[in-house]
This record gives structure tokens, C-alpha cells and sequence, in this order.
């Protein structure tokens, strides 16, 4: 039980759900939420997530880019923890779980929307699925391609935000883009920290990511640019929204991004970029709940 609670990797849930807190926090402001909404999108959220973490986990160690010189978490496959045909079952049942949460929380969130919107969000969570599966598997898994950036921020953000918000609501702000881009390139921060932690095992396994194409210099300054624009997208919703004052709550979590910037420039163990994945995670859900919050104060 515990080789499975790890290979979950629950330390990333938090990350995943921000978009969904923040969707639905942009959705009560308006006065579109519903309590059954906002629960089943976070628990179809959690079973991707694990999906994700179960995929990834089988996919390194089936494809031998997961080695004994890997400095980041435990992996359960590649070390023996949980056997290939284990994390294989593991990976059927929580995608029939995934899809199961995501039909439901259709249902309940289409009751008004129709046919139309329950069809287009079910092709959108397969597709959240085959994602989850393809990072790392697959003939051409798109993670060894250093694809894996545009999918954060693609699913962490614009989809998790605005889908969200959609399913509340059953209407679109083009406006909510913008806060929903924050969150992705947030959310993109955090794998890139991944990533350059192991820029120098990822290089010798073939994994083209962002960092081994940029190098050390160039990956950290892509870290920067993704820290900075998120926090311009997120000022620029505020401005053009003329919002009050209340809701510019969410610069207080600016700093904790600078402190996070600073500490990836600076430490060059790979070793000490683990905390920073978790702060950066943190962060990020901090800045959620102060965004939301002068929202609905507003």
C-alpha cells in the first residue's frame, strides 16, 4: 500500500487542482457555482493526476530513462516497488476511474447545457486521458519530445480554468484566459524545475526536454519567463477589468515566485531543486486562493 500511495505521488494533487479551485472560485463571483460541480471535477482531477503519475511511473521504466542516477523521487517500477503488470492494472483502473468520475460530473453539469456540451466535454476528457497515458508511452510519448510544457499548460491551465468555469456556468469569458494562463505557466514552472534537475540524466536517456535543448542558462532563464508572464497575465486580467482593489489580493504570493526564480538560478545540485517543486506548487495554489478570494470579495 505504501509503494501504491507513493508511486501517486500525492504531493502533486495540489498543483492539479488549483485550476479547479480557481475555475470555480471565478464561477461563485459570478454566481454560477454548485457544490456537486465543483466536487466532482476535483475528484475526476485527482483520479487523472494519479493516472498521470501511474503512466509516467510505467513509461520511464519500460523505456530505461528512469537509472540508478535519477535524483528525484522514488520511482515503484523501476526500482521493483510494484511490478510492470501491477502499474499496468493500476493504469486500466484509474483511467475506467477517471472516465467514470468525468461522465458524472457531465451528467450533473449538463442537465441544462444539453447534448451538445455533454459530447464536447467527453471528447475533451478522452483526450485528458490519452494524454495523461501518452506522456511517457506510446510509440512517440510527446514528454521525450519536449512537448510536455504546451500539455501543462494546455490541461493545468486553459482546460482546467475554463472548463471549469464552463461546466458552473455553461457560458465563456474570452477575460478568463488570462488568469487561466497564470496558472499554466505556473503549473509549466514546476515541471520545468523537473526537468532541470535532471537535465544530465534526461540527456544521456534521449528525453528531449525544454532544459536539454536550452541548456542549464537557457532553461533558467525560460523559468523566469514563464514566473514573469504568468504574473503579467494575471495584472493585465485585473486591468482590464478595471477591477477594485480587493481583488489585487493575489500580489501578495508575488514574492514566494521571485524567491522560487532566485533559488533555481542559484542551486546547482540537482538534489536541491526537490524542495523548490513543491514550493513552486505550493505558490501556486497560494496565488489561486488569493486570486479567488478577491474575486468574490469584489
Amino acid at each position: 500500500m505504501k509503494s501504491w500511495i507513493a508511486a501517486a505521488r500525492p504531493r502533486t494533487l495540489p498543483l492539479a487542482l488549483a485550476s479547479i479551485i480557481l475555475g470555480s472560485f471565478l464561477a461563485y463571483a459570478t454566481g454560477h457555482f454548485s457544490p456537486t460541480i465543483a466536487a466532482l471535477a476535483c475528484l475526476t482531477t485527482v483520479f487523472l493526476q494519479v493516472l498521470s503519475n501511474f503512466a509516467n511511473d510505467y513509461g520511464d521504466a519500460v523505456s530505461g530513462k528512469d537509472t540508478a542516477e535519477r535524483v528525484g523521487p522514488r520511482r515503484a517500477v523501476a526500482t521493483g516497488d510494484i511490478t510492470k503488470e501491477a502499474m499496468f492494472r493500476g493504469i486500466v483502473v484509474t483511467a475506467v476511474l477517471s472516465l467514470v468520475a468525468g461522465i458524472w460530473l457531465l451528467v450533473e453539469a449538463t442537465r441544462v447545457g444539453g447534448q451538445v456540451v455533454f459530447w464536447s466535454f467527453f471528447i475533451l476528457g478522452l483526450g485528458c486521458i490519452a494524454a495523461a497515458i501518452g506522456y511517457t508511452n506510446g510509440k512517440r510519448p510527446y514528454g521525450y519530445a519536449g512537448l510536455g510544457d504546451i500539455a501543462v499548460l494546455i490541461f493545468f491551465g486553459w482546460v482546467g480554468v475554463l472548463g471549469t468555469y464552463y461546466l458552473h456556468a455553461l457560458t465563456f469569458d474570452s477575460l478568463l484566459l488570462l488568469p487561466a494562463t497564470s496558472v499554466g505557466l505556473f503549473a509549466t514552472g514546476v515541471l520545468n524545475i523537473n526537468n532541470i534537475r535532471d537535465i544530465e540524466t534526461d540527456a544521456k536517456t534521449g528525453k528531449n526536454s525544454i532544459p536539454v535543448r536550452l541548456g542549464r542558462a537557457g532553461a533558467i532563464q525560460y523559468h523566469w519567463a514563464l514566473l514573469l508572464a504568468g504574473m503579467i497575465c494575471a495584472l493585465l486580467y485585473s486591468v482590464m477589468t478595471s477591477a477594485p482593489s480587493v481583488t489585487y489580493l493575489y500580489l501578495l504570493s508575488f514574492p514566494l515566485f521571485v524567491l522560487n526564480g532566485r533559488a533555481v538560478a542559484t542551486h546547482r545540485q540537482p538534489g536541491e531543486l526537490n524542495p523548490r517543486l513543491g514550493q513552486l506548487a505550493l505558490s501556486t495554489l497560494v496565488f489561486v486562493l488569493l486570486f479567488g478570494i478577491g474575486q468574490v470579495l469584489a
